[in-house]
C-alpha cells in the first residue's frame, strides 16, 4: 500500500506547472480530451464535422517533442496553419509525451503547410521540432488462405465484414505451397485498423480456417513484388486454367484442351495423356463454418500413381444444392492435384 501511495505521489508531482495549464486551458476552451491506448487524442472527427474522413496523405508526423509540453501549447500551434481533424499525442505511464504526436488535417494542402511551416519550428530554446508527411499504414496481409478461394469470392467475403477495401491481390503464401497470401489495402488507417481487428477476433470463421492477419511490412511488400514478377497478382489456379500449357512445360503441352475445361476435366486429361487412368473422387462435407463456409474430406485414386491423395479443403457455396457443392470441392482439389503432378513428373 505505501508503495503504491508513494508511486502515485511520484506521479502527480511529474510536471505539475505544464499538467496544471492543460487542465485550465481545457476547462477554458472545453475542448474534448481521451486517453485511450498509450495515447491522448482530439477530434477524430471534431465537433460539428459532418461527411467522410480526410484522404489519405493528410496526416503529418511530430517529432523531437520536449516531454513537458502538451496539447495546450501543441493544438494551437498545428492549427494556426489549417483545420485539424484529428491531433494524437502518445503519452507514457507517467503523464510524460513520448516525444511523438500525429496531426491529421481536413485537406492535405493544409497538412502540407503544416510542413513547411513547422518543420524545424523552435518550440523551445534550442528545441526545434520534425513535422514530415506521416506513413500511414493502410495495407493488410491475410495469410492462410485455400488455394481454391477466388478473388471475387474473398473480396465479397472482406466487404461484408469490413469497410473501405480499395484493392486486393492474391499472392502464393510463403509459409505453404497449398495456401495464399493476400495483400488488401484500405481507404485510411483508420479503416485498416477496424478491419484489423475484426479479422484478428473472428478470422476461425472467416473461410473456416485458422488465418495470420497483420500490417503489410516494406520488406514483405518488396519480397512479395519480387515474388510475382509483376504487378498483376494473378494466383495461380487462375494462370491454370487460362494458360495450361505455360504451367506445364513445352513437353507437356496440354493444347488440345478446350479453353473452358474445368480443372476436373483438365486433370483427367492430363492423367489420359500419361496413361495413368481416370482420377476416382471420394468427398464428404465434414463441417460448416458460421459464415457458411462448406469443409470437404476428400479422397482421389489415380490407378496408375503410386500416392494417393487424401485431406480438407474448404469451399465458399453458391445458391445451387449440395450436389453441386461436391462438384466445387473435386474441381479445388483437381487444381491441387494437378499442381501436384506436374511437379512431381519434373522430379
Amino acid at each position: 500500500m505505501e508503495t503504491d501511495l508513494g508511486c502515485q505521489m511520484w506521479l502527480n508531482a511529474v510536471n505539475p506547472v505544464n499538467k496544471a495549464a492543460l487542465l485550465a486551458w481545457v476547462k477554458e476552451t472545453g475542448i474534448s480530451l481521451i486517453q485511450v491506448n498509450g495515447q491522448r487524442k482530439y477530434g477524430g472527427p471534431p465537433p460539428g464535422w459532418i461527411g467522410d474522413p480526410p484522404p489519405s496523405g493528410s496526416e503529418v508526423f511530430i517529432g523531437k517533442l520536449p516531454q513537458d509540453v502538451y496539447e495546450d501549447k501543441l493544438i494551437p500551434l498545428f492549427q494556426s496553419v489549417g483545420k485539424l481533424y484529428e491531433f494524437r499525442l502518445m503519452m507514457t505511464f507517467s503523464g510524460l509525451n513520448r516525444g511523438f504526436a500525429y496531426a491529421k488535417y481536413t485537406s492535405r494542402r493544409s497538412a502540407l503547410a503544416a510542413i513547411v511551416a513547422l518543420n524545424s519550428f523552435e518550440l523551445q530554446q534550442d528545441c526545434h521540432i520534425v513535422v514530415c508527411r506521416s506513413t500511414e499504414k493502410c495495407e493488410l496481409y491475410v495469410d492462410g488462405l485455400p488455394c481454391s478461394l477466388e478473388h471475387g469470392e474473398f473480396k465479397k467475403v472482406l466487404e461484408d465484414v469490413s469497410a473501405g477495401v480499395l484493392d486486393l491481390s492474391l499472392h502464393p503464401s510463403p509459409t505453404s505451397k497449398h495456401e495464399h497470401l493476400a495483400v488488401v489495402k484500405y481507404s485510411s488507417h483508420r479503416a485498416a485498423a477496424m478491419a484489423k481487428k475484426v479479422l484478428v477476433e473472428d478470422n476461425s470463421h472467416l473461410c473456416g480456417q485458422q488465418l495470420t492477419v497483420n500490417w503489410l511490412k516494406p520488406d514483405m511488400k518488396q519480397k512479395l513484388t519480387k515474388a510475382t514478377g509483376t504487378q498483376d497478382d494473378l494466383k495461380y489456379s487462375r494462370s491454370i486454367l487460362s494458360s495450361p500449357s505455360r504451367q506445364l512445360g513445352n513437353s507437356e503441352s496440354l493444347s488440345q484442351f478446350k479453353p473452358l475445361l474445368n480443372t476436373v476435366e483438365m486433370l483427367n486429361a492430363f492423367c489420359q495423356k500419361k496413361q495413368l487412368g481416370s482420377p476416382v473422387f471420394l468427398t464428404n462435407i465434414v463441417a460448416l463454418s458460421p459464415n457458411g463456409w462448406l469443409r470437404f474430406w476428400y479422397q482421389v485414386v489415380i490407378p496408375g500413381h503410386s500416392v494417393t491423395y487424401s485431406g480438407y479443403i474448404w469451399v465458399i457455396p453458391d445458391k445451387q444444392g449440395f450436389p453441386e457443392q461436391h462438384e466445387r470441392a473435386k474441381e479445388a482439389v483437381a487444381e491441387r492435384i494437378l499442381k501436384s503432378l506436374v511437379e512431381y513428373r519434373k522430379v
